[in-house]
């Protein structure tokens, strides 16, 4: 009985991930952030941001916002590189072992909005293609569940095919995208506008300054969501091992999350204003229609549904299904988790809060802040990097805390999270530093000296570092850990 109660800790796809089966590496990232950040819900921030100032600042908020995001992102994906780990598998340590359910579950369900937003959009481009060819093929639902189907397979295969078609689709993807804009750009000069100089409501002085921030932090809050679970991917990335310096241990990180992600969120921003000044609306689909017919409207479309796919299966499904594993225990298989994710973002229907996705993405943004900055707390300032992995498979462990929950890490995060929803502008710095600050003040003068972590009482690199020394994380089986236990109880 003992064994069984511990089991659920033990998923097997949640175990660490070990160096030989890390085949992530630089180019594979990169290919994956520009099917990720290319889709429909980016194009809004554009089309938001030069209602009120002009494309350039658009930009140039939009390029601050997600270089500052990517170091954010790069940060806390040292915990995947490290010690080949998932997100909710090292909550167990911020938030205790039955605790890391409820920030978790709050994460995959941010990730299933985003898949159900995603795959609708898709669908609905695949359902314009259709009706392209076939004029009385009008049927959204069916095109739905087909788009949904494929994802959801195509993220169940494992990691390595995620890659594989976005190594595929992204080269697809950047010369789409460029006909796309300069379909839009053209069609805009037709109509006696410049894309460039374009604002529906030219607002200065503070205003101005306001509507700059708010664009920074939209494109923060947009991908706060993989600021937390970064690890989930991050643990297949490719790292040399005995390597003590960060950027050479995180390079696959840091070039995919600083340099890829910017340039293409630029260039999505710059397609969703266009797309505006066209259509009146953010939506390209709707746009490309206005602009484009026959095979080059379905060419243009069919970017649409690969950006789509792209980044659902890497941003979204994964993080999501690792979580419903997490939850549901080892008796829910990756590929069960993988369509429960799918099931989920079908039901809550999320692309009927689509006119309101700036202020969407930025309370989310709000409320996962809150996390990244106690993984932050948590993992450097306090741990310093040094995990005890093996009590994060047992529930017994010192990551057990009061009755499997660090009641730090839920204090902090409420401070944190009502602080980022009262500063909604600036949501994901505010409750990214107050639940930070307050989960390291909490943790370390109150709840860690109640409850003492080996880790930090004894800040050993061979015990508790991960592939700075070259150590692959082996979890005892169920098997193992219960005929241990009896062993114990013998003695």
């Amino acid at each position: 009985m003992q064994t069984n109660q511990k089991s659920y800790l033990k998923s097997p796809d949640l175990l660490p991930v070990h160096h030989q089966k890390r085949n992530i590496n630089v180019v594979g990232f990169c290919a994956m952030w520009v099917g990720m950040a290319i889709l429909l819900a980016t194009f809004d921030i554009g089309a938001s941001g030069i209602q009120n100032i002009p494309l350039p600042l658009v930009i140039l908020a939009t390029l601050i916002g997600s270089i500052a995001i990517g170091g954010f992102i790069s940060i806390i994906g040292d915990i995947g590189v490290e010690h080949g780990i998932s997100f909710p598998v090292y909550m167990r340590a911020p938030f205790g072992t039955l605790g890391t359910h409820i920030p978790s579950i709050t994460r995959a369900l941010a990730a299933s909005f985003w898949f159900g937003i995603n795959t609708y959009f898709g669908a609905t481009a695949i359902n314009a293609i259709l009706h392209t060819f076939f004029p009385s093929f009008d049927y959204l639902l069916g095109c739905y569940i087909v788009f949904a189907v494929f994802q959801l397979i195509n993220t169940a295969s494992g990691i390595k095919w995620v890659e594989r078609f976005a190594d595929l689709a992204a080269p697809i993807i950047v010369v789409l995208s460029l006909i796309i804009y300069m379909t839009l750009s053209e069609e805009a000069k037709l109509g006696g506008s410049d894309v460039w100089t374009w604002v529906g409501s030219p607002v200065t002085g503070g205003a101005a300054f306001t509507a700059f921030m708010i664009v920074v932090f939209a494109n923060m809050g947009f991908w706060a969501t993989l600021g937390t679970d970064i690890p989930t991917i991050s643990r297949f990335f490719k790292a040399p091992k005995f390597e003590r310096n960060w950027f050479k241990r995180n390079k696959t990180t840091f070039i995919g999350s600083v340099i890829a992600l910017p340039l293409t969120e630029a260039f999505m921003i710059m397609i969703g204003a266009a797309a505006f000044v066209v259509s009146g609306t953010s939506n390209p689909v709707i746009a490309l229609q206005d602009a484009s017919s026959g095979w080059m409207l379905a060419m243009l479309l069919l970017m649409v549904v690969l950006t789509q796919w792209s980044t659902n299966t890497a941003a979204n499904i994964i993080p999501a299904s690792a979580v419903f594993s997490n939850v549901l225990g080892p008796k829910v298989s990756n590929m069960v988790a993988v369509f429960i994710v799918g099931i989920v973002g079908t039901v809550i229907q999320p692309w009927s809060v689509y006119e309101v996705l700036t202020q969407v993405l930025l309370f989310i943004g709000a409320v996962l802040a809150s996390i990244t900055g106690i993984l932050f707390a948590d993992y450097y300032l306090l741990r310093r990097r040094r995990v005890n992995v093996q009590d994060l498979y047992r529930s017994d462990g010192q990551y057990r805390f009061a009755g499997g929950i660090n009641v730090a890490g839920f204090i902090a995060w409420a401070i944190g999270g009502v602080a980022a929803i009262f500063l909604m502008e600036y949501s994901f710095i505010v409750g990214f530093l107050i639940a930070g600050a307050s989960y390291y003040i909490l943790a370390k003068y109150w709840y860690f000296r109640k409850y003492q972590q080996k880790e930090i009482e004894d800040p050993s690199d061979d015990k508790y570092l991960g592939i700075t020394v070259g150590r692959d994380w082996v979890i005892e089986s169920v098997e193992e850990e219960g005929s241990n236990h009896l062993l114990k109880e013998e003695a």
